[in-house]
């Protein structure tokens, strides 16, 4: 900035500032240029489009019409069945552990961008869609289809769940049969049997990108809380933005210290009674032996805000019903 860019007619350097026009003068040709008929002609046909945009056919109508054979796009199931009112939370009652992690857990792992593998869920459920291997894409090509990305939550190859040994990728064990299989299609069958799930976790669970399937996935497997040592910041926001609890161990605690295998059910009162940002709750642990114990966990709602949007469902419901209202 303080070099000169040249030498005037008489031998003077001339400096950037000498020729830089000042901000009278520049409001002065945006005065006398910018006008209301310039901004008309060049937006006349903004919405005309290009010549491959006018081929697209479309039908007519006030709403986006879904296309069920599309595996790129799909109407997300975020809103069925919504009241006006919501409904009142519950307790989370002999919940079936999904998967025990250790530390560092990424949204990648948790909900992968990258190729989809053909014998994955996701992969299976492409090809039961006529989708050949070679156009399967990626994950993150197909985000606005939450069939694919449901199936991929927790799918990346490299994640590791302990309740298995020797084994990566995203399988676990199905309880009380032990059946190994993969995340999905426990989860799935969880839900069959009316078995809520959660997940428990070490230190800076959902760290790296902010991204939001990691928080959609967990939710549509079924999983109500997320048990963990620590969060990174924006995806325990992004939880509870879900309808997903967040909770943490005390210092010194983690599922590793208590020795939890992944056999054992979940209870966690306190939840339905009506929840306060940053509340003490109790987590009852029973294992397959009849044992149980009782872990202190705070809850990681941490503002009034995200307690509107976790008693509605998650961010998503409380907004509808505010346009409503």
């Amino acid at each position: 900035m303080n070099e000169p860019l040249g030498e005037d007619q008489d031998g003077q350097p001339v400096y950037l500032k000498d020729i830089w026009p000042s901000t009278k003068e520049t409001a002065e040709f945006v005065r006398e240029n910018i006008t209301r008929d310039l901004f008309r002609s060049k937006y006349a046909n903004v919405f005309e489009g290009d010549e491959h945009w006018k081929k697209i056919k479309v039908e007519g109508g006030l709403t986006y019409r879904w296309n069920p054979g599309s595996t790129y796009v799909q109407n997300p199931p975020y809103f069925e069945g919504i009241t006006r009112e919501p409904e009142a939370v519950t307790d989370i009652d002999d919940a079936h552990i999904l998967s025990l992690f250790l530390h560092s857990i990424t949204t990648d792992h948790i909900s992968p961008a990258g190729s989809i593998k053909q014998d994955s869920p996701a992969g299976q459920h492409l090809i039961e869609h006529q989708v050949r291997p070679a156009e399967f894409n990626q994950y993150g090509t197909r985000r606005g289809n939450h069939n694919v990305m449901m199936r991929g939550t927790f799918a990346n190859i490299r994640i590791k769940n302990q309740i298995l040994e020797n084994i990566e990728g995203g399988y676990t064990k199905h309880f009380p049969d032990g059946e190994v299989m993969p995340i999905f299609d426990a989860a799935m069958l969880y839900r069959e049997e009316g078995v809520p799930l959660v997940v428990f976790a070490g230190k800076e669970y959902g760290t790296g990108s902010s991204r939001d399937w990691a928080a959609k996935g967990t939710k549509l497997l079924g999983v109500r809380a997320v048990i963990a040592q620590s969060f990174e910041r924006i995806h325990r926001s992004n939880l509870v933005g879900m309808g997903v609890l967040p909770l943490v161990f005390e210092e010194g605690t983690s599922w590793e210290t208590l020795g939890l295998k992944g056999d054992e059910t979940v209870t966690i009162h306190g939840v339905a009674e009506g929840l306060k940002p940053r509340q003490m709750l109790e987590a009852e642990i029973r294992s397959s032996d009849g044992t149980t114990r009782t872990v202190q966990l705070t809850c990681r709602i941490d503002t009034l805000d995200e307690l509107e949007y976790f008693n509605n469902g998650g961010i998503l419901p409380y907004v509808l019903r505010q346009l409503a209202a």
